[in-house]
């Protein structure tokens, strides 16, 4: 039995939603490439269409974009490698099996010594030398259009459809500033590591092709971060959280919550309706940007936010709630430490909510978490 399970799915179960997102990106892409720039239907006689290949390359565009065979280069570079070998096969060997396998042959071959792999452009290359008639007329202009040119349409668009629907293409590098725009990477992927020794790593394990440097970064931080969550033991969310706390309603002007952040040194503010139930948080940070954001003049801007100018009372002031976070990260009492620690790792969240049902009962700081760690540490191994 343990033989067969080989032969099983070997990609890990995804979600019916991300399902859908791929295939309506590829359904997007080639339709509005072939509507707007390559028709459907061959034409050797201006080379604007759309050819099979571009059908392997919408999968890995729009399914899997954090793969290096995905990325911008592999995509453009790779199919029009490819197609020039395909055109220089097909030009110079008439016998059509040969052609074939020697166009598939050099094109891998090739992309690979371009740092370019690509899986479509194998595809590319057999098109090119299955088509003798239309290369005879094309020539090397069949690698410009529709290879090259089709195959940039498709990035851009996956490009924008990525953002559009909340993920990253191209992937992230190595060396890109962090998400606070300075040259330090995020926390969780700061490893020790150089990009040398990340890509000694995937080299070492051939994995050049399947994952990206920074991906690698991330996975190893997320690992290391989960294997530090596992140490905590069996510690809960009650058995660290702050139970007295100092909330706000929705209705508590700014000054008054800058009043509070400055007198009890807090990061995090919960914001609370009726019968303590818990309707948002507000960080430090909101206070701030809402701060930066008032119109400056007499008894505006960050000085009337902050410190609670009086004329800042006479105006319509803004309150709790129109900063609060309602969609944040939040536990319940019997949450486990190591699932609060991915939760506040990345540097987006300084607390966690915990409620019970609806009504707050606690929060967890990250001082709560990490002081709860050091003990943890400190005890040792049970």
């Amino acid at each position: 039995m343990h033989h067969l399970k080989s032969l099983g799915p070997a990609v890990a179960r995804v979600s019916g939603l991300e399902a859908f997102r791929a295939g309506l990106g590829a359904l997007i892409g080639l339709g509005l490439a072939g509507l707007f720039v390559l028709s459907p239907q061959g034409d050797p006689r201006l080379g604007l269409y759309l050819v099979a290949p571009f059908g392997a390359t919408s999968v890995l565009l729009f399914a899997v974009p954090n793969s290096p065979l995905a990325q911008p280069w592999s995509a453009v570079v790779g199919n029009t490698v490819a197609a020039l070998v395909g055109v220089a096969v097909c030009l110079t060997v008439p016998d059509p099996t040969l052609r074939v396998a020697l166009a598939v042959g050099l094109s891998v071959t090739a992309t690979i010594l371009c740092r370019a792999v690509h899986p479509p452009a194998g595809a590319v290359a057999m098109t090119a030398a299955m088509s003798p008639d239309a290369i005879a007329h094309l020539g090397f202009w069949f690698a410009l259009t529709p290879v090259a040119l089709g195959t940039v349409v498709l990035v851009l668009l996956a490009t924008l459809y990525a953002r559009l629907t909340g993920r990253r293409y191209p992937f992230r590098q190595f060396d890109e500033p962090s998400r606070h725009g300075t040259g330090d990477r995020d926390p969780v992927e700061r490893l020790g590591l150089s990009e040398d020794a990340l890509i000694a790593i995937l080299d070492r394990y051939s994995q050049s092709f399947n994952l990206g440097v920074e991906d690698l970064a991330r996975l190893i931080g997320a690992a290391e971060l989960q294997a530090a969550a596992a140490s905590s033991g069996p510690l809960a969310a009650r058995d660290i959280m702050s139970r007295d706390l100092i909330t706000v309603t929705p209705d508590t002007p700014l000054d008054a919550v800058a009043d509070l952040f400055r007198t009890h040194r807090f990061t995090a503010l919960p914001v609370i309706g009726p019968e303590s139930r818990f309707l948002g948080v507000i960080f430090q940070m909101h206070l701030i940007d809402r701060a930066r954001s008032e119109p400056r003049g007499p008894g505006r801007g960050v000085v009337a936010v902050l410190r609670g100018f009086p004329g800042a009372r006479k105006q319509t002031a803004p309150k709790a709630g129109d900063i609060m976070d309602a969609q944040g990260p939040r536990a319940a009492p019997d949450t486990p430490v190591a699932a609060l620690l991915p939760m506040m790792a990345g540097g987006d969240t300084d607390a966690v909510p915990v409620l019970d049902r609806d009504r707050i009962v606690g929060i967890v700081t990250r001082t709560d978490l990490i002081a709860a760690l050091a003990r943890e540490a400190a005890r040792g191994p049970r």
